[in-house]
């Protein structure tokens, strides 16, 4: 009997979850179409689920950008500064992207919003005024609050602070870091059980009309990071390498791409990347420093998910935006992205701060988050695919190009001899 309880741990612990999210998500629409009645009766699994992300989503964001900024190691190479500029181009071009894909195609999401909790800006100006007011307030308030503007201010400040700190002071930090995203990675393990009570009493409560907004805004997420991968990067690549930029981008693709797609972990794709840049003789000295780190800031993919579904949030409450705080959007979703956690959909969790912007509060951020990971079976693969195989595309763009400047130089040099 033990055994046998292990052996079902043991699944429900390791298992792929994907397949688990996926029968999550079937089985809440049976119940919903079977016994709708029933299916009302689950909608506490659902707000638990909700609860737990609205509780630790705070405290990681908090950790994570302060342990990244304290244990960062000075004097990095130089030669992987190039490479940094196209991984901050790309994150920021992919939000952009995004924005406009948005505006084209609006989604509409089911989002329960109390007469008090909607407070949005009528203009820039209100943006940028409610953004230094957030960025200034006291930190615990912030973290109770969920006012992500001023948890991220006050972990930058402290992470500053902690780089002039002894090493056990860091590792202390690090330590932390480590903890709290363990904690995160148990509550997304429960995104099965959350997602089947929030689709099952959703769809009983609304009807199976939900669905298609959900197959909206996944149709909008999967077409502009298609459009990252197939327009911007190849545009930013020929600027780089000045050549037709599409063999090397195909090449990576499907190489890295696609491994990516199925691990749904950037962090694990690291050795595919690696083997890949060994094969096409890339520097060593500049790969091993920018893959690993293209793992943690490159996140092009998740620049357009929290962009799409904070747009389909301020779409469904109807919130006026104009083209500063568009762009505005994109800075902060380009700068979000690069502190996306290392979990399967850790984009998601920084939705709230994006949100922060046009005044949504904590609770319906959070359903905005929920929405993600009932769509995320197949947009953080997706995600991932993208994220990874830009950071070799970039990698290999650089030293195409270095190794194009030293062979026009000394062609130079041979025919002043």
């Amino acid at each position: 009997m033990d055994t046998n309880k292990t052996g079902l741990w043991r699944v429900i612990s390791q298992g792929s979850l994907v397949k688990q999210i996926l029968v999550g998500l079937i089985a809440g629409i049976l119940l919903a179409w079977l016994w709708p009645s029933a299916a009302k009766n689950v909608a506490l699994l659902g707000d638990l689920f909700v609860s737990a992300l609205k509780a630790v989503a705070p405290v990681l964001v908090w950790v994570l950008v302060m342990s990244s900024i304290a244990n960062h190691r000075q004097g990095q190479k130089t030669n992987i500064k190039p490479i940094l500029v196209l991984y901050i181009l790309g994150t920021f071009f992919a939000a952009v992207v995004a924005v406009i894909g948005s505006f084209i195609f609006p989604s509409n999401l089911v989002l329960v919003v109390g007469d008090s909790q909607l407070n949005p800006p009528s203009n820039i100006a209100e943006v940028l005024k409610g953004l230094l007011i957030n960025i200034f307030a006291n930190p615990i308030d912030a973290l109770i609050k969920g006012n992500y503007v001023g948890i991220l201010a006050w972990a930058i400040g402290l992470g500053i602070a902690l780089r002039h700190a002894n090493d056990t002071t860091k590792n202390l930090v690090h330590d932390f870091s480590n903890a709290v995203t363990q904690l995160v990675r148990v509550v997304i393990r429960l995104a099965p059980v959350g997602i089947f009570g929030l689709v099952a009493s959703t769809i009983a409560t609304t009807g199976f009309e939900t669905l298609k907004g959900y197959i909206h805004v996944l149709a909008v997420l999967v077409g502009c990071m298609l459009v990252v991968a197939l327009v911007v990067n190849p545009l930013i690549v020929y600027w780089k390498i000045r050549r037709n930029p599409f063999p090397l981008v195909f090449a990576c693709l499907r190489e890295s791409g696609v491994t990516a797609f199925f691990t749904r972990s950037s962090a694990a794709n690291i050795p595919v990347n690696m083997a890949m840049c060994r094969r096409m003789n890339l520097h060593e000295d500049t790969y091993s420093v920018s893959i690993p780190l293209g793992a943690t800031i490159n996140m092009a993919g998740a620049a357009v998910t929290i962009t799409v579904l904070t747009l389909a949030a301020v779409h469904t409450l109807g919130i006026p935006v104009d083209i500063p705080t568009a762009l505005l959007l994109s800075v902060v979703a380009a700068v979000c992205a690069c502190g996306a956690s290392g979990v399967a959909g850790g984009s998601l969790l920084l939705i709230p701060l994006a949100c922060n912007m046009f005044g949504i509060s904590n609770e319906v951020a959070m359903q905005v988050v929920a929405v993600g990971v009932m769509i995320g079976v197949l947009q953080d693969s997706v995600e991932t695919g993208l994220n990874s195989s830009t950071d070799v595309l970039f990698t290999a763009a650089v030293c195409l190009a270095e190794d194009d400047r030293l062979a026009n130089s000394e062609a130079q040099l041979s025919h002043r001899d």
